[in-house]
Order: C-alpha cells, then sequence, then structure tokens
C-alpha cells in the first residue's frame, strides 16, 4: 500500500474517531454542564468531587499498567513521562503529584484527605474502573486507545471550562483548582498523538477497527460513569 494511500487510511480513521466524539461531548452531559455553568452548590461539588476521585487517585492502574505492556521502546519513554508527571507533577504541576492537586481542590470543599480517600463509590463508577484497568492492562493498541484517543482527548477545554465554572462559583484561587488547568494543557499534548499512536501500532485494517471499537465502548462506559456521579450529585442537595 503506498504511503499516501495508508495516510489516507489513517485520516479516516481520525475522522471516524472525531465523529464518535460528538455525541459525547462533555459539555452536552447535564453533569459538565452544571459544573461549568455553576449550578451545583457545595454539597453537590463534594459528592461530585469524591465520586470522580475514581480516576485521579487511582491513575496507577491506568497509566501503570500501559507503561509495563508497551512493546516499544520509544513509546515506553512517552508513557514513563505521563507516569512521572502523574506521580510527581514535575513536568507541568510545580512539583505537585496530581493526585494531591485533586486532594487539595477537595480539601478547598472541606474534604478531609481521609475521606475523599474513604469514597463509597457508586456502581458506575466501580465499573469504570475495572473497564479501564482491563484496558490498560490487556493488549497495547487497546489500552492506549481507550486512554489517549478515547478518555484524554475529552479532556482538552473541558477541563479548562470546569476550573473556570467552579473558580467563579466559589471564589477560588489558580493554586485551588490547578488539577484542571494542568490537565487542560498536559492531556491535550497526551491525544494530539492519535496519527503517530496509529502509524506504529495500527497496521492493519482489524487493528484499525479495534482502535474505533475501542474508543467507541470507552466513550459509552465513560457516559455511564458521568450518568451515575450526575445522580450522586442531584441527591446531595
Amino acid at each position: 500500500m503506498s504511503t499516501s494511500a495508508t495516510d489516507d487510511r489513517y485520516s479516516a480513521v481520525l475522522q471516524r474517531i472525531y465523529d464518535i466524539h460528538i455525541p459525547f461531548a462533555r459539555f452536552k452531559h447535564p453533569l459538565w454542564a452544571g459544573l461549568i455553568a455553576g449550578t451545583f452548590e457545595r454539597p453537590q461539588v463534594r459528592e461530585f468531587l469524591k465520586q470522580a476521585s475514581i480516576i485521579p487517585l487511582y491513575n496507577h492502574l491506568y497509566h501503570g499498567p500501559l507503561y509495563v505492556k508497551c512493546p516499544d521502546p520509544e513509546w515506553r519513554e512517552k508513557i514513563a513521562e505521563v507516569v512521572y508527571e502523574e506521580g510527581t507533577g514535575r513536568m507541568f504541576a510545580d512539583g505537585v503529584p496530581h493526585w494531591k492537586l485533586w486532594l487539595r481542590l477537595g480539601n478547598t470543599f472541606g474534604i478531609p484527605d481521609e475521606e475523599m480517600w474513604a469514597t463509597e463509590f457508586c456502581p458506575e463508577a466501580l465499573a469504570w474502573r475495572t473497564f479501564m484497568h482491563d484496558c490498560c492492562s490487556g493488549d497495547f493498541l487497546t489500552g492506549v486507545s481507550a486512554h489517549m484517543l478515547a478518555g484524554e482527548a475529552q479532556v482538552p477545554g473541558a477541563s479548562g471550562s470546569v476550573a473556570g465554572g467552579l473558580k467563579k462559583k466559589f471564589n477560588l484561587t489558580d493554586a485551588d483548582i490547578a488539577f484542571y488547568t494542568v490537565h487542560d494543557h498536559a492531556d491535550g499534548e497526551h491525544s494530539g498523538a492519535g496519527r503517530e499512536m496509529l502509524s506504529r501500532f495500527a497496521k492493519t485494517d482489524e487493528e484499525l477497527e479495534r482502535v474505533v471499537r475501542v474508543v467507541t465502548q470507552t466513550l459509552e462506559v465513560s457516559k455511564m460513569l458521568y450518568d451515575g456521579i450526575h445522580r450522586c450529585v442531584l441527591a446531595a442537595k
């Protein structure tokens, strides 16, 4: 297959993935729309932060296996940088690990660290954690597609909007909302590596179809997560 034909094939898949994202855009979900618009009160944001901690406080279950499973040394280096940043914050977060940035945001809303760690997660959050851990612990192409082409691709723009909504509603400082501003930048870099990732690891039509399938499934499971958290938030009035 010629280089131009291969490029066209990857472009077509990336366009399909872009189109798949459209109905799942975070700002279309009432959970994220409420955070951005500032319609939730403090007890509701507290519940959001506790339930949503299934992502930042357990990131080692997602990025960690990807590093171990990565078959390519150059891409293993890329994954290692993400693991390093999440665990240390020394690239984008002034040396504050991302899980600590989340705890700091929780502290701002009166959630002690012990309470955050002891969160009783809704079923949707537990299911999401299991799904992502399984994806990242299996075939590398599946895991990296779920992470970069689905999960992280939703973050740029949305994180900054959530940060702005919380900051305005609750008069927060830049330090308070650093978790979201850091991820708005860092995840934008990660998600932008889609074409390079496809050209390195998805050589066949079957592999490209697997990428499309796992992106779709990840977005569906993530919507389920947002539905569950939203239910908890509404009950926290």
